[in-house]
């Protein structure tokens, strides 16, 4: 949407970007779109095109001065775009600028730039263009010899088909992530607008983000925002940090799957809440995701497990153990196992995935079991940008969620408040274990419920062939969740008076 009267934007089509650029880019202008190499210039460029023909019924000119047209034809058709239909409809012209193999590139003191702009201008009146992609003009630029030379170049064409009345993008290459948007420190300051596409490697791992430097005599979102590309939607970008807190707040309650826990919980969670569930390693937190997942199958709701580090296998066999047929309520469309190892892709696909995932089952619930896997393979930053995604989508779409979390001690003492899921989920229950008289057992509690009471106390609980059973809270010890309980006399005093009566 437009907030700018005086000045019209044009939606790109382009998923996430018209949310940063706060309604498309400014209409009729310039905008440079700059990048290293891999970071998705040229897709972008060609998703612009065709998402103008397509939804905005405005036609396109591609002027190409790397990939000849045949390539780019053949390449754009992994995603589903068909340039060769839309050139024979009349919907699309291609402008070849491209060197042939005996040309060479001569640095020349004068260069005559009206033959190229005739033949733009030839394709944009074939076609009725309102959109125009030049990819790469920095192929194009080394025929100048100076920095004067190639600002007042940029200039004439920047003019040229700003009197035209088209909507141009041009995309140019830069040294470095950091560095000036182009290779000779003058390109930014010609264009109206000026995007900045990055490709990190974080982590041994690639992360793409898109970044608006400028948009003259209009507003837009600051900062670098993640985007992935794939063959289902091209280049998406993921404004998580633009995202607002506007979600609805439901006082509807379903329960855990676990009637005791519901009891703790003041009647069970909020229909949109997002529980976190923390705990180290076999204390019972798949247990629980199982447990909460058999409340849906069992209500008639849909629900979907996603698993990071066990199998679909593995997951169903667990679940029968305890009596669940994970494998009939697939059958009956109830439920979907989606298991896929964090380090296959970054977690910007992740996110783009899991909300497919989402759109295509539309589940009441959801469980991520466990959150810790994605935590490994990311950054800080990363991460939790991928919480707030995901978090916010959920919210938005009302779906219960549970996730889980495994701290690295086994007794305790590691505060979940430093974890970046714990301050954006609304509920935290903790699993722990306990050493009561030398017998290790275990501990529930929860530590947080937004906007109801909640029980308080540590309660023991076991684990057996029917699922998780959780009884009194503990007495006389002190220390829990620190990972360093202490007793007190009196408890000592009456454990010894039942040992004496027994």
């Amino acid at each position: 949407m437009n907030d700018e009267k005086s000045l019209p934007k044009l939606p790109t089509g382009i998923k996430g970007f018209d949310e940063i650029a706060r309604g498309g880019i400014p209409e009729g202008r310039t905008t440079m779109i700059s990048g290293t190499s891999g970071s998705g210039k040229t897709i972008l460029g060609a998703q612009f095109l065709y998402s103008g023909i397509k939804n905005y019924d405005q036609n396109g000119v591609f002027l190409t001065f790397e990939e000849i047209p045949k390539d780019i034809i053949r390449n754009v058709r992994s995603f589903g775009w068909n340039f060769q239909n839309l050139l024979d409809e009349d919907k699309l012209a291609f402008v070849d600028g491209t060197l042939s193999p005996d040309q060479h590139v001569i640095e020349a003191g004068i260069f005559d730039l009206s033959a190229m702009m005739a033949r733009i201008e030839y394709a944009i009146k074939k076609v009725q263009a309102k959109r125009v992609v030049i990819d790469s003009i920095g192929a194009f630029l080394p025929r100048f010899v100076d920095k004067h030379l190639i600002r007042h170049e940029l200039y004439k064409i920047h003019s040229g088909l700003r009197n035209l009345g088209v909507t141009t993008l041009i995309t140019l290459e830069r040294i470095d992530e950091d560095g000036n948007a182009g290779r000779y420190g003058v390109e930014e300051f010609v264009a109206d607008n000026v995007v900045i596409l990055r490709n990190r490697n974080e982590n041994e791992k690639r992360r793409r983000t898109a970044e608006i430097l400028k948009f003259r005599g209009t507003t837009h979102q600051k900062g670098e925002y993640p985007f992935t590309i794939d063959t289902s939607d091209g280049l998406t970008i993921l404004p998580v940090s633009a995202m607002e807190l506007k979600q609805k707040s439901s006082t509807v309650r379903v329960s855990s799957g676990v009637s005791k826990l519901d009891e703790m919980c003041g009647g069970g969670i909020y229909r949109d809440s997002i529980t976190l569930v923390s705990g180290a390693t076999g204390t019972g937190k798949t247990l629980l995701v199982t447990e909460y997942i058999k409340a849906a199958i069992e209500s008639g709701e849909k629900a979907i497990l996603f698993g990071a580090e066990e199998s679909r296998q593995q997951l169903t066999r667990n679940a029968e153990s305890w009596g669940i047929d994970f494998a009939k309520a697939e059958e009956q469309g109830l439920l979907k196992i989606i298991c896929r190892y964090p380090e296959m892709i970054g977690l910007e696909d992740h996110l783009l995935l899991i909300q497919r995932d989402i759109e295509e089952f539309n589940p009441r619930r959801i469980a991520i079991d466990s959150m810790s896997a994605y935590e490994r393979v990311s950054t800080n930053k990363s991460f939790r940008e991928f919480v707030i995604g995901l978090t916010s989508h959920l919210k938005e779409k009302e779906i219960t969620g549970i996730v889980t979390n495994t701290t690295a001690m086994l007794m305790g003492g590691e505060s979940i408040t430093e974890t970046h899921i714990s301050s954006i989920t609304d509920t935290i229950i903790l699993l722990r274990y306990v050493e009561f008289h030398g017998e290790v057992k275990r501990g529930i509690t929860v530590l947080k419920m937004r906007g109801t009471w909640h029980d308080k106390e540590i309660h023991e609980y076991t684990i057996d062939g029917e699922g998780m059973n959780i009884k009194e809270p503990f007495r006389g010890i002190h220390g829990i969740l620190s990972g360093d309980p202490t007793y007190t006399f009196v408890d000592e005093r009456e454990r010894l008076d039942e040992m004496f009566d027994e």
